[in-house]
């Protein structure tokens, strides 16, 4: 479990490094998780490959306590109401729109695949 906890801190650590150093716009935990997904994809084309089941462990750990370290952030927007009630018409524009453009475009691509894999045609609903 220490080597898999290990792999995956240090790729968070080489994201934080890479925004910092590079300046951008994204969270270092973010582009830590992105490497760690290029690492283990491009694990076979390694001399020796790593025994990817270490890594397993401590993921199945965070995300049983995932709902934990929503905690910080939860506690993080109470204690800045006075943002949110001077921003409120705006933050629920956004949500509002972005729900709906987040529906859209799942509808839209629900289609497309259901068209490239020939099911819900018509020819398949009179049968």
């Amino acid at each position: 479990m220490i080597p898999g906890a290990a792999l995956i801190l240090l790729c968070q650590l080489v994201g934080e490094a890479l925004v910092h150093g590079t300046g951008w716009p994204l969270p270092g935990p973010v582009v830590g998780m992105v490497l760690l997904l290029l690492l283990l994809l491009g694990n076979d084309l390694l001399a020796e490959p790593l025994d990817t089941r270490f890594v397993t462990g401590p993921a199945d750990g965070l995300l049983m306590n995932l709902t934990l370290l929503f905690v910080p952030a939860g506690v993080g927007v109470v204690n800045r109401m006075d943002v949110l009630a001077a921003h409120w018409f705006a933050l629920a524009a956004s949500l509002v729109v972005s729900t709906l453009l987040g529906l859209v475009v799942t509808a839209l691509v629900f289609v497309a695949v259901a068209r490239m894999t020939g099911r819900g045609s018509k020819e398949e609903a009179g049968a």
